[in-house]
């Protein structure tokens, strides 16, 4: 496979600037890394917090981006678990030390000094990037590589939120209808739940969608559903929505904050958190919730919806999703 020899990148310089094209040369693996050919890369609302600064310290000048769907252009020293050609994905958590308490019982997703793709490690805005191999995941048949990039990231810590919110649940509310949760939904309704999809006062058109998919009620977040919910899942960054969740759930119900980054969760009454209800955060993702969505996946006959975008139309792939403009996930597809 040839490798050129410079690449093109679409650079964040600082928070609140647009993204910026170069042509840098492109990186060499190291030792136990690949060098990854990017064919596609999806566009997270992750990015957008990175963007306009809501998520601090990110590497600088960096290269966003942590939904990759490539091929193995490359290999470093010491690489076994792949070969040049082999289809794969790589996503948000791109390194860990194992060594901490947290890696050491399975916990690995909260590592002190875990480093993050497209965040703290360059990511896919780009032709080319480098992985480590250990947090690389072979692609699953019957997606090209549009398809297969929202899973990375939508997928995997869709995955998780619903992973969490328990397996006895039956009527699963999601607020916020975007890239995640138009995945989960599929592997919901192909697990036989009952979904509740609730969006932005006002949007027919996500409810519609959602209801394409599968879900039995579509409605504002600001209404109450039909039934009680077993569970909720928040991928919305709205922490309003927690206590509105909260009201909506059954005794013992779940609601899960699915995001990196959430607005502040107003004071509520004790009275709605009572008869066991619980509220949790998911934080980033395991190798392992990566091993099962992706196995998971096309046995629910899971589709991804994507929106394709040049890579050099990135900044416009940003606004578009600020501006809840993308129905299912927005994607940059290299030439």
């Amino acid at each position: 496979m040839t490798v050129r020899k410079l690449m093109r990148a679409m650079v964040l310089n600082a928070p609140g600037q647009p993204l910026v094209p170069i042509c840098p040369r492109t990186p060499a693996p190291g030792p136990g890394q690949l060098l990854v050919q990017v064919h596609a890369c999806g566009v997270c609302r992750t990015d957008l917090h990175i963007v306009d600064g809501e998520l601090a310290e990110p590497k600088l000048p960096l290269i966003l981006g942590h939904e990759i769907a490539g091929t193995v252009a490359a290999l470093g020293d010491g690489v076994t678990q792949f070969q040049i050609g082999d289809r794969i994905g790589v996503p948000w958590l791109g390194w860990t030390c194992g060594a901490c308490h947290y890696c050491r019982r399975g916990q690995e997703n909260l590592c002190e000094a875990a480093r993050f793709t497209g965040y703290t490690l360059d990511g896919g805005y780009a032709d080319y990037t480098v992985s480590d191999q250990r947090y690389c995941f072979r692609l699953p048949n019957g997606y090209d590589f549009a398809e297969a990039a929202p899973l990375l990231c939508a997928g995997l810590i869709g995955y998780r939120s619903y992973r969490m919110a328990g397996e006895a649940v039956e009527r699963l509310g999601i607020y916020g209808f975007g890239a995640a949760a138009h995945i989960i939904t599929q592997v919901a309704v192909h697990q036989g739940k009952r979904v509740y999809a609730f969006t932005k006062p006002g949007d027919s058109e996500s409810q519609a969608f959602a209801l394409r998919l599968g879900a039995v009620w579509a409605g504002d977040s600001t209404a109450m559903p039909p039934h009680a919910l077993d569970a909720a899942i928040i991928f919305a960054p709205v922490g309003a929505l927690v206590p509105a969740a909260l009201r909506a759930v059954a005794p013992g119900g779940v609601v899960v904050c699915g995001g990196i980054h959430m607005s502040d969760i107003p004071s509520f009454p004790y009275h709605i958190l009572w008869e066991e209800r619980v509220v949790r955060s998911v934080a980033n993702l395991t190798r392992q919730d990566g091993e099962e969505l992706l196995a998971v996946a096309p046995a629910a006959g899971v589709k991804p919806i994507v929106q394709r975008f040049k890579l050099q139309q990135a900044n416009e792939a940003l606004e578009r999703l600020r501006r809840g403009q993308i129905e299912g996930a927005a994607v940059l597809v290299m030439e």
